[in-house]
């Protein structure tokens, strides 16, 4: 069986990041997969492993801008698809050619979905942007032959969303880069008026309006002013008008940054060591579909304070100290519980360290290429019979009564 790829829209962050590792990890040929094409941008192919069942097919098109590589994949996609006898095309970027079958997309941008989180932008190009991405990829959604989510949450609210989903559906979350796993330190006491060192909180994400960086930096200051000696360092890239509103929010609080400290883009392979740094990892965000630093945090062994909203319950379970991401109030409760406590903070960093270990690469390239292959064993038999399977989770697809 042949499987073919498009990864046109799949440029840089997690789109990357998650093509890479799946096939950095991937057997193929355990679900009867014998070669894999992967179509996209030199810089893209580029990151990808060297394997004897991996093809890398480049397309100038490819490294140019939207409008090229929308024509490429409704034009040219399904002929190249055709023409190297894929079996199944797999779309990860949420888009997906209409000419071609069977394809699978998967839902990896839940910010279109959320509607109160998309509203966040006003009257802006980003929520143009964000309410055309919305159309394009429910009616992908809609006329695929099977769609992954990453999170039972995800599956939920976009079927809320897209009613006419009658694909097979599977729920196949990311992993965790082994780089990140370190095992949980010894927990120190931590009282007011300390002279020993600093107790360091970080944030890691993009700086963004759903994130609430400037919640947590009141909610540090707070604590501050009560003595505690903590301070906050936030790491990530920035959408512009939050980044505005986070530093007039830090100026305001902390204006020799003495405990505030925004350090801006660091990268990924340089992200372990921002972790092994710190004391407490949070994540404030309040719209995610599985965010891989929550993910990450857990591996490095840190105990989290954490969001309460989307799938961050259903991703950290009992392992996180959860608050309301836009009530400081909250967040400083979340924070002082923590820091109070050494044994608590001991129980929930082990316990996150330990559910870390369910996200591996290797189990979502397992289960990727299982469901890849149902879906294509599917379509042969729909051809014959008539018929459509429905493919629960990642398990056995089960056949639909009727017509």
């Amino acid at each position: 069986m042949i499987v073919g790829i498009d990864a046109a829209n799949l440029r840089s962050g997690g789109g990357v990041t998650h093509l890479k590792e799946l096939l950095a990890a991937a057997e193929p040929a355990n679900q009867g997969v014998q070669r894999v094409v992967v179509w996209g941008g030199k810089s893209t192919l580029d990151e990808l492993p060297k394997t004897p069942w991996l093809e890398k097919a480049h397309h100038p098109w490819l490294d140019r801008g939207l409008p090229y590589r929308v024509l490429w994949q409704r034009r040219l996609l399904p002929r190249l698809a055709s023409q190297v006898g894929c079996r199944v095309l797999f779309c990860p970027g949420g888009l997906a050619p209409t000419t071609f079958r069977p394809v699978v997309t998967m839902c990896q941008n839940l910010l279109p979905f959320e509607r109160r989180e998309m509203y966040r932008y006003g009257m802006s190009s980003q929520l143009v942007r964000l309410m055309l991405l919305r159309q394009a990829q429910a009616a992908s959604f809609r006329e695929a032959d099977g769609v992954i989510f990453l999170t039972r949450y995800a599956q939920e609210r976009v079927r809320r969303e897209v009613r006419e989903i009658t694909g097979a559906t599977a729920i196949i979350p990311h992993g965790v880069n082994q780089g990140f796993f370190c095992k949980p330190r010894p927990q120190r006491s931590v009282t007011r008026g300390s002279d020993g060192p600093s107790f360091r909180i970080v944030y890691v994400s993009i700086v963004n309006l759903y994130k609430h960086q400037w919640h947590v930096a009141t909610a540090v200051a707070r604590l501050r002013r009560d003595e505690l000696p903590v301070e906050l360092e936030l790491v990530g890239p920035a959408y512009p008008p939050a980044l505005r509103r986070l530093e007039t929010s830090m100026l305001r609080l902390d204006p020799t940054g003495a405990f505030l400290r925004y350090r801006g883009f660091v990268p990924h392979d340089e992200l372990p060591m921002v972790y092994k740094q710190a004391d407490l990892g949070i994540f404030a965000s309040s719209c995610e579909n599985l965010p891989n630093i929550l993910l990450e945090s857990m591996a490095a062994g840190l105990p989290i304070a954490c969001s309460n909203r989307g799938p961050m319950p259903e991703v950290l379970g009992e392992a996180g100290m959860y608050f309301d991401p836009e009530d400081p109030d909250d967040i400083v409760r979340a924070l002082r519980e923590l820091i109070a406590s050494p044994e608590l903070r001991a129980e929930k960093a082990q316990m996150a360290f330990e559910r870390a270990q369910r996200y591996s690469w290797r189990r979502c390239a397992d289960e990727t290429f299982a469901f890849l292959a149902r879906v294509a064993n599917g379509a042969r038999s729909r051809s014959v019979q008539g018929m459509r399977p429905a493919v629960t989770g990642a398990g056995v697809p089960e056949r639909r009564s009727g017509g």
